[in-house]
């Protein structure tokens, strides 16, 4: 009997029943293709990480981009960073722990870790605190139309700034308060000409009125019945945001806003896992691209798990370092290209694809495959995987690159010991994974795993079953 196309490859997830789905992807990412030569679907590898520069033992609190310098508060200090990597420290703060909101207005960046507030002048260089009588303290800050933007910590209310001035020109009136439900804001965020004032159970949407006493006013009834479960896993995403949503009800979601109304991007079997989390409010998120495709980040602290949701193919992955969850924690793009903070030392480093090691450390890259039912029990002379082949190094770990299988025949609750096979070494295009003789089943559920630092990309599969 010849080899027949044999769909391993997809987009779901497993969660509440691993004999409905066991389907998984560890940094890999699917793409999926129109009018595909080999395949509809074609799993890539996900960025690695190199070192750009090292603040020490402590984890980043926050980054910004401006013009041509990024900038860092690491601990107590305020660092500037150029594309060469030099770090000059230009400030001082009164917090060393937790995350700061930092955003600018063209010419002043300004700083909030909750209780203070301090800016940087781009033109005259001064490093200041807000010493106002009447800064209210913020946990995050925005800027829309001239004006900053940020949250009293637990109240309800928001303030603005002065035009074009977050230093000096605060004042105890200029505030108002999100009243669709008397819960305090968690975050405030400018998006598409409006303010976004997010509380645990309700969002609100303001916009500039161009009134003298306040400059914004609440959007008519446009409040949406869901709430930020967590402050940090908001981020700006494609034409949108996105963040982890909560309601009434307890249970949690990843959304993204269309116009005025919040629209899940998570399907019940992610919801699923996320709702297994012990907890969820220190979830972190960020956004990048990669070759097209718009991806989302969140990670998990609590239980130690990344997640990525591809915007493109609508997928979602697992994203894993050698410690369990991803190591990026905050993310900046500058001079053209994505960088994230560790979440746990102070290293900052290029997100880049094409690069496969975080840093040095082999990326296990792991896909669990679609059950493969015959209804009855069938033989499975031969299995053939097509992948990139050739993609050896010259010496060291990845100059004979292997793949290695385990097959399950119970629907992916018990696996086989690890068969491993060849996929070429440098130069040797040609060579294709070939499993023989893998016995007898009803249910047949394949893991691939490569931890080789090489480029990994499964491009097909065919199989032999015969009765």
């Amino acid at each position: 009997m010849p080899l027949q196309p044999t769909p391993l490859f997809g987009l779901g997830n497993f969660g509440k029943s691993r004999n409905v789905s066991s389907q998984k992807r560890t940094n890999l990412y699917a793409e999926i293709h129109q009018d595909g030569e080999k395949g509809s679907l074609t799993l890539y590898p996900t960025p690695g990480l190199t070192t750009f520069v090292n603040f020490g033992a402590y984890p980043s609190r926050g980054m910004w981009k401006k013009d041509d310098v990024l900038y860092v508060v690491n601990r107590f200090t305020l660092w500037k960073v150029t594309n060469d990597g030099t770090m000059t420290n230009i400030g001082t703060l009164l917090t060393s722990a937790g995350r700061v909101d930092i955003t600018d207005n063209g010419t002043q960046i300004i700083i909030v870790d909750g209780t203070n507030g301090y800016v940087y002048n781009t033109s005259t260089l001064a490093f200041v605190q807000i010493t106002d009588p009447d800064w209210p303290g913020a946990d995050t800050v925005t800027f829309l139309n001239g004006y900053f933007i940020v949250q009293k910590p637990n109240s309800g209310r928001f303030y603005v700034s002065g035009l074009y001035d977050g230093l000096s020109t605060w004042t105890a009136l200029d505030f108002a308060t999100a009243e669709s439900n008397p819960d305090n804001l968690i975050r405030v965020i400018a998006d598409n000409g409006q303010i976004l004032l997010l509380g645990p159970d309700t969002t609100e949407f303001w916009s500039d009125s161009g009134a003298l006493d306040f400059p914004f006013a609440r959007v008519g009834a446009a409040a949406i019945e869901w709430g930020l479960a967590a402050r940090w896993s908001l981020c700006k995403f494609m034409d949108s945001i996105i963040f982890l949503r909560k309601n009434r009800l307890g249970a949690v979601q990843v959304c993204t806003l269309s116009g005025y109304n919040a629209v899940p991007v998570s399907n019940p079997e992610m919801d699923f896992i996320f709702n297994e989390y012990s907890a969820v409010s220190n979830a972190t998120g960020f956004a990048y691209m990669v070759s097209g495709h718009p991806f989302y980040q969140i990670n998990f602290p609590s239980a130690n798990e990344s997640w990525v949701y591809d915007g493109l193919s609508k997928e979602w992955h697992k994203a894993e370092s050698a410690v369990g969850r991803h190591r990026a924690e905050i993310q900046q793009n500058f001079l053209e290209k994505s960088y994230v903070s560790d979440y746990e030392n102070g290293k900052l480093y290029l997100f880049e694809d094409g690069v496969y090691t975080d840093d040095g450390q082999s990326i296990a890259r792991e896909f669990i495959s679609r059950h493969q039912s015959t209804g009855n029990y069938s033989f499975l002379s031969k299995l053939w995987l097509e992948m990139e082949g050739g993609v050896g190094l010259l010496t060291g770990q990845g100059s004979d690159p292997q793949l290695m299988m385990q097959y399950s025949k119970d629907g992916g609750h018990t696996w086989s010991n690890e068969v491993w096979v060849d996929i070429g070494k440098i130069g040797r295009y040609g060579t294709r994974a070939v499993f023989n003789r893998l016995g007898r089943g009803r249910d047949w559920v394949f893991k691939f795993r490569v931890t080789d630092p090489v480029k990994t990309v499964f491009i097909e599969a065919w199989g032999e079953f015969t009765r």
